[in-house]
């Protein structure tokens, strides 16, 4: 006769046993399931919704399962409290997978920059333990306050990013807000990333009084009081390249503080060309900001007798000056302003330049409306753009002297430079060479991206997801609108849009997001590894026959 502590075991075997019954009915259940499903041309998209920062779970976050082919063609659900999706009974096709949840930064897939990864069903894909990350947003915020430590009322701030997007590092503006009463700032709504910030204002007490004119007497003004706030950036340097980084992981609140501090105010005297008929040039400076420029507002601007301006309320600093009156426009690059009454003599400035653009697409009666032509240079994003008339000409005026790249957008599709020439004007490549006070014209013939170039990227033999692919052209210098990028999908497949007939080379980089992949001493060791490709006009799609090899980076 069993004991009562025997019965009590046996009970917990036999109740152990019943439960690993019902796990591998269920097991087999599903099993049975899914193999119905897969059989049947259906599949689970299945994952979870995760931080980016700490991997816990995100519940209530809307995940949309959209159809590559046709972004019409969606679902979306929200995840439970754990953070876990599934989609049901989805067909063998390709699908982009997009996370969205409140105080966090909606993103696709594994993505970077604007590229992700699409998930693939009906591949022998594992698609049902997916991990979408979302980051958090973070903010910056912070006070502006002046040499005693009180805050300065409407400050303008400036917030700067790094960009990578077109294969180099750039440090852009990214946006910017106003000081309130407090002296209080806020930057909402960031993703991970480096960021700068500036400000600039200027003293509440300050009096830049004009010097003695037409018979008046200079007005006495403790010079304490003629003072200037110099562009800052943090932490409290004048100097760009100086600046410290804010590195934002997600989900922070950063606080950072600018403390401006008053120097002694310039007047600056400037002789400018011009006559009393036909006026003359008014000064304007500008300001180097990283990878941009930046208006300079000064305190006053005077004309103390003719073709002389005076400028007061100037920080000593390097800038750029120009000049723009009528039928002048004259720029100085680079000069430093130090000394209170400097007269600046404005014959060492060089003219600004012009270039008429006509533009020819062979094949098309009329260039697309909406088509627009820019000049893209290191330190200046955009140096002047213009759309085209019904013509397919335009004109861009007061561009400083230096070399170009000829930019196209705003077409339904993008188009690419075949062939450049100019009159008054030198051509490399896709850039054109302006020197100071060119009047020159230009010539572009273009032609639409109309190749589609499919392959995968492979490695040891199999699909590989989430490489960054490169079509690198066979001339990369002066030619980066030839150039293509995708993310390999869940089976390594990768399709290249748009692409302009031509020689490239075809490359996959495993982690190479942070690569300078648009410079062509950086690309070519890589170029060298992957295998050329002519890409001819002979049909819309182009799918290759070779696989590509990931290299590492």
């Amino acid at each position: 006769m069993l004991s009562r502590v025997s019965k009590s075991a046996l009970c917990v075997v036999l109740a152990a046993c019943w439960t690993w019954m019902v796990w591998r009915s269920a097991c087999a259940q599903a099993a049975n399931t899914q193999t119905a499903s897969s059989a049947a041309g259906f599949y689970r998209i299945a994952g979870m919704v995760v931080s980016k920062i700490d991997g816990h779970p995100l519940g209530r976050a809307r995940v949309t399962l959209r159809e590559a082919r046709d972004p019409r063609k969606l679902e979306s659900i929200i995840t439970e409290d754990d953070g876990k999706f599934v989609f049901e009974n989805v067909p063998a096709g390709k699908y982009s997978l997009t996370g969205a949840k409140r105080g966090y930064i909606s993103a696709s897939y594994d993505q970077h920059d604007q590229f992700s990864t699409a998930i693939v069903t009906g591949a022998g894909v594992e698609t049902e333990s997916l991990e979408l990350k979302l980051a958090p947003n973070a903010v910056i915020w912070g006070k502006v306050l002046d040499e005693a430590g009180d805050p300065v009322r409407h400050a303008m701030v400036t917030l700067y990013n790094e960009d990578h997007q077109e294969g180099v590092d750039q440090i852009r503006v990214r946006g910017g807000t106003q000081t309130d009463d407090l002296g209080i700032y806020e930057l909402p709504s960031l993703a991970p990333g480096k960021y700068f910030v500036s400000a600039r204002a200027t003293p509440w007490y300050a009096v830049h009084p004009p010097s003695s004119s037409g018979g008046q007497e200079k007005i006495a003004v403790d010079r304490s009081l003629d003072v200037a706030y110099p562009l800052t950036y943090y932490a409290d340097v004048t100097d760009a390249d100086s600046a410290t980084p804010i590195p934002v992981k997600g989900g922070e609140r950063l606080q950072v503080e600018i403390h401006l501090n008053p120097v002694p105010s310039l007047r600056l005297l400037f002789r400018v060309p011009g006559d009393t008929q036909h006026g003359f040039a008014v000064p304007v400076l500008e300001q180097p900001a990283f990878d941009a420029f930046t208006f300079v507002q000064a305190g006053g601007v005077n004309q103390v007798s003719p073709g002389v301006f005076e400028m007061t309320g100037i920080p000593a600093g390097q800038y750029d000056i120009r000049m723009r009156g009528q039928g002048t426009n004259l720029q100085i690059n680079g000069i430093d302003l130090n000394k209170d009454g400097e007269q600046i003599d404005t014959t060492a400035a060089e003219p600004l330049c012009s270039l008429r653009v006509s533009v020819k697409i062979p094949g098309e009666s009329a260039v697309p409306k909406g088509f627009s032509i820019g000049l893209r240079a290191k330190r200046r994003s955009l140096a002047g753009f213009h759309p085209l008339d019904e013509k397919g000409e335009t004109e861009i005026t007061d561009v400083p002297a230096g070399r170009y790249d000829v930019v196209v957008w705003g077409a339904r599709k993008p188009y690419a430079i075949v062939r450049m020439t100019a009159e008054g004007a030198e051509v490399s490549g896709h850039s054109i060479i302006l020197n100071a006070g060119a009047s020159a014209s230009a010539s572009v013939s273009l032609v639409a991206g109309s190749v589609e170039v499919n392959g995968i990227a492979t490695k040891a033999g199999k699909g590989f997801p989430g490489a960054m692919v490169v079509l690198v052209p066979r001339n990369p210098e002066g030619n980066r609108d030839l150039f293509r990028r995708d993310q390999s999908d869940l089976d390594g497949t990768f399709s290249l849009h748009n692409v302009v007939p031509g020689s490239y080379s075809v490359l996959a980089i495993e982690n190479g997001w942070d690569l300078d992949w648009s410079q062509p001493a950086v690309i070519a060791a890589y170029a060298r590894r992957g295998h050329a490709l002519d890409v001819r006009d002979t049909g819309t799609v182009l799918n290759l026959t070779e696989q590509t090899t990931v290299q590492p980076k």
